[in-house]
């Protein structure tokens, strides 16, 4: 199999080394090699483009999940005991157990970086391929510094690609929140530039032009909200948002078919970062899964388990699961609650946990692998995004919302109808309407921040509501250590 350049970035060191397709990544220093025994031909650049997309899966398959889900507090500790991220989940991060680091995301930016730099002195024979490789990157290193600066506030910017070890180019301090989004948009728009129309690659793990606008309407949402960018931002957020209405994207009837690993890439899906058996690791869902029939379970335990595996470490709070309603087919497509025998009254009452089933992954050969794409972009957060901006612009965010619900409650929609009430009120409901959606694709925690709710929603900012700095991460002491131009986060010192 053709051989791939496959880049990998520390901040500060830098590793560059050539692997074949079917290596397990070595992360150990090799060599570096310069830019002219590489970026010299169409397939060249394609290796690169491989080589970005396959290193964001380090990000999307445990990462996004952490940082974008798992402090809204939502789940709670199940039958085992995950040491390694209880602090995340409880929010109760310091510099010294930081959790992941943004370490993976800057390897992403760097292989960005790489193509942009790169890319347009190579000659390719068609022109749309070379666009559609520029637009690609940029728009991956847009996601990226958004989902950094959502996480950690100012960021370290690097438009270059980092080819050696230059300390005046790598120790750098961190630029201010506002610069960063100037970064992101400029970045979004230039993608938009390069992309030859609104189709989509097959499996749909690729950028694309309407996953890019996308993107571009949760940006200018995040700032019209989070960084008082007002009005203007939410009209140019619903106009991205209204531009994917051209593209091939629908909702699916069968809402849980939309994450079933054999019907990847289907009509709902913007983007996904992609899993394959053999070419991935197990994704964080492992972690939800029971890994064992419970004892005195009730009888259909077995076959609503299937084959056991994964860690049982997560399950819903009581809170997350009243809000599932029995007619509303997300729930049994999301979660199955368990329960256990109850010796006093004869009962199967007793609450053992829910067994996550929305990404529940590939069974073969009578075991299990945790392989479902990690999906980025779905057409229904576009609709629910398009119900927030017309909501907050002052206009009836009905039909959308009522997309959504039909889709859901199916012959019990017109006891559901979504109606148009006050400002207030239709952000509680969009919002909430989130977490039932959406719940494990690692969006929740950044939507409470979007809409201002945290003192309200999350457990521990309303007990603590003086440690509003945790709304930020901590940067880890091995950052720290490495950049010594990074200052830490204020209240972590």
């Amino acid at each position: 199999m053709k051989k791939l350049n496959k880049i990998f970035i520390w901040l500060p060191v830098i590793i560059i080394q050539l692997t074949s397709c079917n290596d397990t990544l070595d992360l150990e220093p090799v060599s570096t090699i310069s830019a002219t025994a590489f970026w010299q031909t169409e397939d060249d650049a394609q290796g690169g483009l491989y080589g970005m997309y396959d290193r964001f899966r380090d990000v999307t398959n445990r990462n996004l999940f952490l940082w974008g889900e798992a402090r809204s507090q939502s789940m709670q500790q199940s039958i085992g005991n995950d040491y390694t991220n209880v602090r995340i989940f409880q929010n109760t991060l310091d510099a010294i157990d930081a959790g992941p680091s943004w370490e993976t995301l800057y390897k992403v930016i760097n292989d960005a970086n790489l193509i942009i730099k790169h890319v347009p002195d190579i000659e390719f024979s068609n022109q749309l391929d070379k666009n559609q490789i520029l637009a690609e990157a940029y728009s991956m290193r847009a996601f990226c510094y958004f989902v950094i600066t959502k996480t950690w506030g100012d960021a370290v910017i690097f438009t270059e690609p980092t080819e050696g070890y230059f300390p005046e180019e790598l120790y750098k301090e961190r630029s201010p929140v506002i610069d960063v989004f100037t970064l992101i948009k400029e970045d979004i728009e230039e993608a938009l530039s390069f992309y030859e129309n609104n189709d989509f690659t097959t499996g749909r793990n690729r950028w694309s032009k309407p996953a890019v606008n996308a993107l571009k309407g949760d940006v200018y949402l995040w700032t019209a909200k989070v960084m008082n960018g007002g009005e203007p931002d939410f009209i140019i957020a619903l106009d991205a948002l209204n531009e994917i209405e051209s593209s091939d994207v629908s909702l699916l009837s069968d809402f849980s078919s939309i994450f079933d690993y054999d019907n990847k890439g289907n009509k709902e899906i913007l983007f996904s970062s992609n899993n394959q058996q053999f070419e991935s690791e197990s994704t964080f869902m492992a972690n939800m899964y029971i890994d064992a029939i419970p004892p005195d379970a009730e009888p259909e335990a077995a076959d609503i388990l299937g084959v056991p595996a994964g860690a049982s470490y997560w399950t819903l709070t009581d809170e997350s699961i009243s809000k599932f309603l029995e007619e509303d087919q997300r729930k049994d497509a999301t979660f199955v609650e368990l329960y256990t025998l109850n010796e006093e009254s004869g009962e199967y009452t007793d609450f053992y946990g829910c067994l996550q089933v929305k990404f529940n992954g590939l069974v073969e050969n009578g075991a299990r692998y945790f392989l479902d794409d990690v999906v980025i972009y779905r057409y229904a957060d576009v609709l629910l995004m398009k119900a927030e901006a017309q909501n907050a612009l002052g206009q009836d965010p009905s039909t959308p919302m009522n997309e959504i619900r039909m889709r859901a409650f199916g012959d019990n929609y017109d006891d559901h109808v979504f109606v148009n009430g006050t400002q207030e009120e239709n952000d509680s409901v969009i919002l909430n309407e989130r977490l039932i959606e959406f719940f494990y694709e690692g969006k929740y925690w950044w939507d409470i921040v979007r809409f201002n709710k945290t003192s309200e929603l999350v457990p521990y900012f309303r007990d603590n509501p003086g440690d509003d700095y945790k709304l930020l991460w901590p940067i880890g002491l091995d950052i720290l250590s490495l950049e010594p131009n990074v200052e830490q986060n204020p209240g972590y010192n």
